[in-house]
């Protein structure tokens, strides 16, 4: 029996980078002060949700191209809603560069994230995306309780 192929390599990375996209938006149409310090019902603010993302995608790369596996950290330090931008933008490109390392044939071997989370690559890989999307969706929670509307959810371009 011939397996149909439902997504590309390419298409998922063009999926995740579309997501980054929005994901940028939405930082953008944050004001500073709120974008640091507003909260509700004892969640984070949005930037260190943002730091947390920050954190995750590129050195999850980096270690399952290097077949290593380096514990968690937080990235802190990025203080202004211009440093957050800067580093998002330059860690999407990364991504794509360090995506595109990764051969097709290891999707689906087991790779221990951050030595926490034992899954194949594939998976965790959804993972990072499955949780900019948790994130972003607790971004827009915030944005529309300060009375902004935050970019359409669909127009990821």
């Amino acid at each position: 029996m011939k397996k149909t192929e439902i997504i590309t390599k390419d298409e998922l990375l063009k999926h995740w980078l579309e997501h980054r996209t929005l994901t940028k938006r939405t930082i953008e149409v944050f004001p500073e002060k709120e974008l640091f310090e507003f909260s509700i019902g004892g969640m984070r603010p949005f930037a260190k949700m943002v730091n947390e993302l920050l954190s995750i995608a590129v050195p999850a790369l980096e270690d399952m191209i290097l077949n290593r596996t380096t514990p968690f950290t937080h990235r802190e330090g990025l203080l202004t809603k211009e440093a957050l931008l800067t580093q998002w933008d330059y860690d999407t490109q990364k991504i794509a560069e360090l995506y595109n390392q990764l051969p097709e044939e290891r999707f689906h071997e087991e790779f221990n994230l951050f030595g926490e989370y034992k899954f194949p690559i594939v998976e965790n890989i959804l993972y990072m995306i499955d949780n900019e999307i948790h994130h972003r969706g607790q971004g827009y929670v915030y944005l529309r309780a300060l009375g902004i509307a935050p970019p359409f959810f669909w127009d990821r371009y």
